[in-house]
């Protein structure tokens, strides 16, 4: 594992790198060394940086759960990240395309918790119990780290890629709809780029959230009453461009749309 003193130079360069919009060298190129656990160490510091600045923790995200994902991205187990308040945009959005490096758009289920929720034997059933309801959402990937050859060490570093969220269409309780059936059509300007169903994260959404109390509890931490989980993508990444018109039709739960200015 890296000392503490490299794991904080780590966590600085990258809260600069988000601050300044540009990207650093692939860490594992740098640090063949490091581990997952570092990695988490890092992001634990970047996390700690970024409330210490203002922002405030409104949930978390899970990636890299579907095979699609693993495929697209060469890595093969989940892994997690931070959602601030500043990174959460509504239906309809203006969003600032220079806030983000390396965009790209994926399809997802946001599970909003009305009960804390906790590992290390949460499952599936605790999961559906302990949440108020699910909406579409969005997930805008950002890197901070250069890209070629990342393995799931820089991925973590860097918050999972997570850069903000749309949240949009209709709010359902998990009893009312087969959530493993939820099915969407991504568009980016009035053309289908992607397509998917729910299922594929983990053969049910909300496998991924509970994979998460299970991997946060490994860190000494759980998830809180209101905190909204993003439960993993079931579209592999669709990249996107200043000008893009991005809408995402969830059939029976709705659609999301917006724009990157």
């Amino acid at each position: 594992m890296l000392e503490t003193s490299r794991i904080e130079e780590i966590a600085d360069e990258l809260f600069v790198a988000d601050r300044s919009r540009t990207t650093i060298p692939r860490l594992t190129a740098r640090y063949p060394e490091m581990t997952v656990e570092d990695a988490y160490a890092v992001q634990s510091l970047w996390k700690q940086r970024g409330l210490d600045a203002g922002r405030r923790l409104v949930g978390r995200k899970i990636g890299l759960t579907s095979k699609v994902m693993q495929v697209a991205t060469g890595i093969t187990e989940p892994d997690y990240g931070v959602i601030f308040d500043d990174m959460v945009y509504e239906n309809g959005a203006s969003i600032p395309f220079d806030s983000f490096s390396n965009v790209r758009i994926e399809v997802e289920l946001a599970f909003v918790l009305g009960k804390p929720l906790s590992g290390p034997n949460c499952t599936l059933f605790d999961v559906l119990d302990a949440t108020d309801y699910v909406v579409p959402a969005l997930e805008i990937l950002s890197s901070r780290i250069e890209m070629p050859g990342r393995t799931i060490v820089d991925t973590i570093s860097d918050n999972a890629a997570m850069g903000g969220m749309v949240v949009g269409g209709n709010p359902v309780k998990v009893g009312d709809i087969d959530l493993r059936w939820v099915s969407a059509l991504l568009y980016r300007n009035q053309t289908i780029e992607e397509s998917g169903v729910a299922a594929a994260v983990l053969n049910h959404p909300a496998a991924g959230v509970y994979w998460l109390a299970n991997k946060l509890a490994t860190h000494g931490t759980s998830l809180e009453a209101g905190e909204i989980i993003l439960a993993g993508s079931f579209t592999r990444p669709m990249w996107v461009e200043k000008g893009d018109t991005v809408h995402a039709d969830y059939g029976q739960l709705g659609a999301i749309t917006c724009r990157f200015e």
